[in-house]
């Protein structure tokens, strides 16, 4: 102990210049001042008060999806889809103004931006209609929106500002299809003429024949078979025919990768009376473009072809 003194006494005396006093030049001992630590930062936003301002924020959407998923189907469910699209942008302004934690704000970002994102997937599955569209389960299930939220979530609950919204069910796709042959819609058959549709495509086919503005009948071909109709009626025939995958016999269409054409030439059936019985129409076509076919095609909105 007498040691240390002597040493600290020994340091004094040469920062003053006077040898052998001990602390400052008027003889009174020195005072050495040792600073204060610096306290912890003030959070700039109490957690407490961010995740109240979640729950306020999210609470009017967390409503709306939960409607979603209530919804039956039809009108209900695009009805409660654009309510839920519109709460979830309200959502996200709401964020965008809101005093955010320190360690909460790239997370509170990601979240705006998922929520911006809900907010167009649920639009587009509300807004799906006409032929080729996918039910707004489907296409609600294969958006990026949900995903987005999911992703936001698990990066504020880790730092324990939880997001509390309930996704609506989605629905995974379908392959749906008909028997080869079936007929999609049935007029009247009472003449003599044969149709052979050769599906020789990588894709499920229907094909439609019009007369005077009005579908005779509907027939389903699966790829890589044929399907014959009989019972054919004289007269002057559009071919339609579309193809895809997932046959809703509802809305009466394929709900994915559709295409829709018809061939440029009518079909003409004819019934004749000739010596010994009697001559009809027997036709073939293929729907598989071929070298030294003949027979052209043309595209044709999904809107114009017969239902």
């Amino acid at each position: 102990m007498g040691a240390a003194l002597a040493l600290s006494l020994s340091l004094a005396a040469c920062d003053s210049g006077d040898n052998g006093s001990s602390g400052t030049g008027d003889g009174k001992p020195a005072v050495t001042t040792v600073p204060s630590p610096t306290p912890s930062p003030t959070p700039s936003v109490e957690p407490a008060a961010y995740r109240e301002t979640l729950d306020t924020a999210l609470g009017p959407l967390d409503k709306a999806l939960r409607a979603v998923d209530r919804a039956s189907g039809g009108k209900a469910l695009t009805r409660a889809l654009r309510e839920a699209a519109a709460a979830a942008i309200t959502a996200a302004d709401a964020l965008t103004i809101a005093p955010t934690p320190d360690d909460a704000a790239d997370g509170n970002t990601q979240l705006i931006l998922a929520l911006q994102d809900l907010d167009k997937s649920l639009d587009q599955a509300g807004s799906a209609s006409g032929r080729c569209a996918a039910s707004p389960r489907v296409a609600l299930g294969t958006a990026t929106g949900p995903r987005s939220v999911r992703n936001a979530d698990r990066s504020l609950t880790r730092l324990g500002y939880p997001v509390r919204l309930t996704l609506p069910r989605t629905e995974k796709p379908r392959s749906r299809r008909l028997e080869n042959g079936s007929l999609v819609k049935d007029g009247s058959r009472t003449g003599l003429g044969r149709l052979t549709i050769d599906n020789g495509t990588d894709s499920d086919a229907v094909v439609a024949l019009t007369r005077s503005g009005r579908t005779a009948f509907t027939l389903y071909i699966r790829k890589g078979r044929e399907a014959t109709v009989r019972g054919v009626e004289d007269g002057y025939y559009t071919v339609f025919f579309a193809s895809g995958v997932d046959w809703d016999s509802a809305e009466r269409s394929f709900t994915r990768d559709c295409g829709f054409q018809k061939f440029d030439d009518r079909a003409h059936f004819r019934t004749v009376a000739v010596t010994g019985g009697t001559q009809y129409t027997v036709l073939k076509y293929s729907l598989a473009k071929s070298l030294g076919g003949n027979a052209t095609t043309s595209d044709v909105p999904d809107d114009e072809f017969p239902s």
